[in-house]
């Protein structure tokens, strides 16, 4: 009886040749030669991780950026620079006793550290997109994102802080009578990047899209 291995039998099947790859479903194959990829099967693989990763750029992390941006252009430039405001310096706390100032300089470092919080998390996510294969991402879409979460920002906080709350207002160095209109003007500058920012990034999407379908 013979015991030789042929074409069908499992042994046959079990022999590889130096150098090869077994295909993969779903994956382009990577052919070896002298036991390395060839320049075209590498670029094939890469090709396929680019597709699964995505080509856009995330949306999540510059939305998040903006939102600490925005957050410190606040902090630094209203409540510091032009000490136009405090946190708490329409709450009951006046900025103009030591012990209100301390109180306020608190409230202030708070508020910072929640847009370092964000600041934060943004590059995370910015950087776990990064590290995987993708697409040259556009400088606009960056752009669009960044003024999405500034927007958002002014937004909210002129909404919940100024208005709702009414804790502090944009400039409480103008006479009262003007706050409103500092107010006002504070979430028209917040809505008109908002809408800029979707409008742009809304855009590029089209622009990219048009591309990867040439």
């Amino acid at each position: 009886m013979s015991f030789g291995s042929g074409p069908g039998s499992s042994a046959g099947q079990s022999r590889k040749h130096p150098g090869q790859v077994q295909r993969q479903p779903g994956k382009p194959h990577l052919r070896a030669i002298d036991g390395r990829p060839s320049a075209a099967s590498a670029s094939a693989f890469a090709e396929a991780g680019r597709d699964e990763a995505g080509p856009h750029f995330p949306v999540a992390s510059g939305i998040l950026l903006g939102l600490g941006i925005g957050g410190f252009f606040d902090g630094i430039v209203l409540h510091q620079l032009l000490q136009w405001h405090h946190l708490l310096s329409h709450a009951g706390v006046p900025a103009d006793t030591v012990d209100g100032l301390r109180l306020n300089t608190l409230a202030d470092g708070l508020f910072h550290a929640t847009t370092y919080m964000f600041v934060v998390a943004g590059l995370v996510l910015f950087w776990r997109a990064a590290r995987r294969p993708h697409q040259r991402w556009p400088a606009a879409e960056l752009a669009a994102t960044l003024l999405i979460g500034f927007g958002a920002f002014n937004l909210v906080e002129g909404l919940i802080d100024h208005q709702i709350l009414g804790i502090h207002h944009v400039n409480e160095t103008a006479p009262q009578d003007q706050w409103l209109a500092w107010d006002v003007a504070f979430l028209a500058w917040g809505a008109a990047m908002l809408a800029g920012g979707l409008w742009l990034l809304r855009r590029t999407r089209r622009v990219e899209d048009v591309r990867a379908g040439t």
